[in-house]
């Protein structure tokens, strides 16, 4: 016996083949739009006000800085991109079509492409600054970073191009209505080693020789900063500025891998996310994360704390104001 299904429950009640809606219950759709709305919000105008901050302030023109700017891009295009495309496909059907449904994905693998691009770059950013301080000034440059950014931009482009160069999700699906993501197994392994294990494993690496270390500078420090003279000082408080800098962005990389791993760890049990009852879950811990890059800026990074006074009270407006010193 065929089963029936209310017209109000269909994304096209004229149609044979419509979807069923996400969500049948309305307060249920509420609750999820609300809160993933603000969320949403918040992401793109914290991470909007990281972008114009270190644009903005000549001072904040740094190669790590640089290296946060395109982080913050790809946070910001997260909140406007993915997250409404989460809110419409977890909460409402898909009404903008093929075209859209396409689009949407590319922007949203390319985004999260690119924050794993920043995330490793970062690493090797603390690395050098901590490992190898001498030839940082000569090796990191602002101009070479600018070309590390262009660089994992131009390789997010090419890689997410892979996912939608053969779009033909419609033929998986027996009904219209939907937006979803279709990966082949083979695709698929390659995402997980290239996404996820390659990524982690070099984050990894990299933090644990820059923990060490740091610990081993930090202890130097402690033992020589009651004998140290007075022209010295000026370096103490240089190498504790990189420290507290290897600490914050630790912070910052901790952060990204919780929220990275629950999701591609689920992936490699071969289960189909969107069937799973905690995968609209995982998926927004996976975007959560853009949200608490610029949260972890405003509580350890005083210079982004007084560059939003600024931008809150336009003071940004005046003449010559990317010359105030705030740092």
């Amino acid at each position: 016996m065929t089963e029936q299904h209310d017209g109000s429950e269909l994304c096209f009640p004229q149609l044979n083949t419509s979807c069923r809606k996400p969500m049948s219950s309305w307060s249920d759709a509420v609750i999820m739009r609300s809160l993933l709305f603000s969320v949403c919000v918040v992401t793109v105008a914290l991470n909007l006000l990281v972008i114009i901050s270190i644009s903005h302030f000549r001072q904040l023109h740094k190669p790590t800085n640089l290296l946060l700017l395109s982080l913050s891009v790809s946070d910001f295009l997260v909140g406007l991109v993915s997250f409404p495309g989460v809110i419409l496909r977890k909460t409402s059907c898909w009404f903008l079509g093929d075209l859209m449904c396409s689009l949407y994905k590319y922007v949203t693998t390319m985004t999260l492409c690119s924050s794993v691009g920043n995330m490793v770059l970062i690493s090797v950013d603390r690395y050098m600054t901590i490992c190898d301080p001498l030839h940082y000034p000569t090796r990191v440059t602002v101009g070479r970073v600018q070309l590390w950014n262009l660089l994992c931009w131009l390789c997010s482009n090419l890689y997410s191009s892979l996912f939608v160069k053969d779009d033909s999700f419609q033929k998986y699906l027996s009904c219209y209505g939907r937006c979803v993501y279709h990966i082949d197994y083979t695709l698929g392994m390659v995402d997980i080693f290239v996404s996820f294990i390659v990524p982690v494993t070099v984050i990894i690496v990299l933090y644990v020789r820059v923990f060490v270390v740091a610990v081993s500078q930090a202890r130097t420090m402690r033992s020589q900063i009651k004998t140290v003279k007075l022209q010295h000082s000026v370096t103490l408080t240089s190498r504790k500025s990189e420290l507290k800098a290897a600490r914050t962005l630790g912070v910052l990389i901790s952060v990204y891998l919780i929220c990275f791993c629950p999701y591609y760890c689920v992936s490699l049990t071969g289960v189909n996310m969107l069937k799973t009852p905690y995968g609209t879950f995982v998926i927004c811990l996976y975007c959560f994360n853009s949200c608490l890059n610029p949260v972890i800026y405003a509580l350890f990074y005083p210079w982004f704390r007084r560059a939003i006074k600024l931008i809150v009270t336009l003071q940004i407006l005046q003449p010559g104001s990317c010359e105030t010193n705030i740092l």
